[in-house]
């Protein structure tokens, strides 16, 4: 297969912004057609006549929207495209499907078909109606803290007629279709594989396969500052990026190969408030340390982190309840209520409702029913599993009864050995001469790099996984 033009951006890190109204990013492929777009164009290959054709048209062009009421997804597409040569396409489709959460598992299922449809693709003297249009449509959501995960299939069949009077063409299209993908507060990725089935009158069979792929996601620069008498030398800022690939693979009647469109959307550029500590200038965390700041994540008042002292668990929490969604504490404005979760935690301890969306999301548990034990060291299998389940992955571990690879293997607690193993083969933690020391105490520095590896993993390895993976070898 040829390989798709695309430069990958390996992203560490993310955004901060400080009145906590950033919106989650969310990646979109336009219906199962392969077409890319960014905030000018829009672009697909179009295979009815048995070679392709490139129509193109402005943002303007290309109208998608969704609304949910009462249980009924709807989407409605409005597409108006041109060819090169003045062809001509119109599509006008309706998509509605019935919407079924299960709160009690966090999954919801979208399964649809298409109400109405009108196309029409005009090339040349000769056009295509669409005369029939079956589509059945399935997708599966899990939702999980710090991701949800989605999966979904289409099967689709279309059928064309030209407008001949002596001697009508009909075009049967069969599609099948399965995209794969994620959606968090820090990135987005959507991949989509399509096989298309193009049957003529004169009993001859085309293929198609469709690949195409969006992301949306960030990257963090350190940029210096060139003069020497500034107060600080640098700091970081953030990169906002989206970008879509397409590759159609075709072997038809009249010819065969392989068509590669790529679309960039315009990057932002964001500066992030500068660090000032000032016990860190060796520390080999320095780094991942400044980076959290920078992002809001850590949050200390102070100009000494202190690194080496140990890692207070409402500390973590606060930490991976940011990680997860900076819009806590705009959805929580409204909060009423005057008792807090933990028997042991003042609610108007700084950053509580952070405490609260991650309690209510089940990353974080009480050392017991009505106690937090705020103040209290961070062992690493607390830490193991808060990061596991954030993620929602613990069923990644084999069934009951393993051991890990770990010589300490029977210090590790029942309840975080699943997270231990999937935090170890996720590369989230790793132990220190074969032992994992499952209760020993984290320091602020090894959090901090725990907290910075679990947000490059939001990024940097679900999409790869999401994209890389599946682009290239499947």
């Amino acid at each position: 297969m040829k390989k798709l033009r695309i430069a990958f951006l390996f992203l560490t890190s993310f955004i901060f912004l400080a009145t906590f109204k950033l919106s989650p990013v969310k990646a979109e492929i336009v219906d199962i057609y392969g077409g890319i777009q960014n905030e000018y164009t829009y672009e697909e290959v179009v295979f009815i006549t048995g070679k392709p054709i490139v129509f193109t048209g402005t943002s303007d062009d290309v109208k998608v929207t969704e609304k949910e009421s009462k249980g009924k997804l709807t989407e409605t597409y409005k597409i108006t495209l041109e060819g090169p040569n003045g062809e001509k396409l119109t599509r006008n489709f309706t998509y509605v499907s019935d919407v079924t959460n299960y709160d009690q598992i966090g999954q919801s299922t979208a399964n649809g078909e298409v109400t109405k449809y009108t196309e029409r693709i005009k090339i040349g003297d000769v056009t295509y109606e669409l005369e029939d249009y079956q589509y059945s449509k399935g997708r599966i959501t899990d939702k999980r803290p710090a991701s949800d995960y989605f999966s979904g299939n289409v099967i689709s069949r279309k059928t064309y007629v030209t407008n001949s009077k002596d001697d009508p063409e009909t075009v049967v299209v069969n599609i099948e279709s399965r995209s794969y993908g994620y959606e968090n507060f820090w990135g987005a990725t959507i991949t989509q594989i399509t096989d298309y089935e193009f049957q003529y009158d004169n009993g001859k069979i085309g293929y198609v396969q469709n690949k195409a792929s969006t992301t949306k996601s960030r990257t963090l620069n350190y940029e210096e500052n060139t003069p020497s008498l500034s107060s600080f030398d640098g700091g970081y800022a953030v990169i906002s990026a989206a970008n879509t690939v397409s590759e159609y693979t075709y072997d038809l009647p009249k010819n065969s190969g392989n068509i590669d469109l790529d679309a960039e959307y315009m990057s932002r550029i964001e500066r992030l408030i500068v660090p000032k500590f000032r016990d860190l200038s060796a520390h080999g965390a320095k780094d991942d340390i400044e980076k959290l700041y920078s992002l809001g994540i850590l949050d200390d008042q102070s100009n000494f982190f202190s690194p080496n002292t140990p890692m207070q668990r409402y500390d973590f929490a606060i930490a991976i309840g940011k990680a997860v969604d900076l819009r806590v504490l705009e959805d929580k404005k409204s909060t009423k209520s005057t008792t807090s979760i933990f028997a042991d935690v003042n609610r108007n301890e700084k950053d509580y409702n952070y405490l609260v969306s991650a309690v209510e999301k089940g990353i974080i548990t009480g050392t017991e029913p009505n106690k937090f034990i705020p103040n209290g060291s961070l062992t690493r299998q607390q830490a193991a599993t808060i990061l596991v389940r954030a993620l929602g992955l613990e069923n990644k571990a084999p069934d009951p009864g393993y051991q890990t690879a770990y010589a300490d293997d029977a210090k590790i607690s029942d309840y975080a050995r699943d997270s231990v193993y999937v935090a170890t083969e996720l590369g989230l933690m790793s132990g220190s001469n074969g032992k994992f020391n499952p209760k020993g105490a984290l320091t602020r520095a090894q959090a901090s790099q725990i907290i910075m590896r679990f947000l490059e993993y939001l990024e940097n390895d679900l999409q790869q996984n999401y994209r890389d993976d599946i682009l290239f070898f499947q």
